[in-house]
């Protein structure tokens, strides 16, 4: 993705190692863009993180060289970004590798799974 077309947040676990990048610029987050590029951290890892243990947890934390701090933003921007998928706030689009003409068809099925799309979601009181 380029610049001018940021990541989807809808299509979050499909990002690449590029899009996570951007990301992380758009949430303040930049200067951990490298250390992410050099770990491989891409959407698929991101959505895996709400399932890790705390010695999991640590140890990205130790890896990739964050502040708790950063951490927690991380964590509430990844789960704002879920909810807003499970509310429907999110724009659906067409994927790169779908052809035009489905564009109408895939849109309408997006909204309707939309829910399904969000594999861990773990909402608190």
């Amino acid at each position: 993705m380029s610049k001018e077309h940021p990541p989807e947040p809808l299509d979050f676990f499909i990002w690449t190692v590029e899009d996570v990048g951007m990301w992380l610029e758009e949430i303040n987050l930049g200067s951990y863009r490298q250390i992410f590029k050099e770990n491989g951290v891409n959407g698929e890892y991101l959505e895996g993180m709400s399932m890790f243990t705390t010695e999991q947890i640590l140890r990205f934390i130790r890896r990739c060289h964050m502040k708790w701090g950063d951490f927690i933003t991380l964590c509430k921007e990844l789960r704002r970004i879920k909810v807003a998928c499970l509310k429907g706030e999110q724009k659906v689009r067409r994927p790169w590798w779908a052809p035009p003409c489905l564009s109408v068809f895939f849109v309408k099925v997006a909204k309707r799974n939309r829910q399904s799309r969000i594999v861990s979601l773990k909402l608190e009181p």
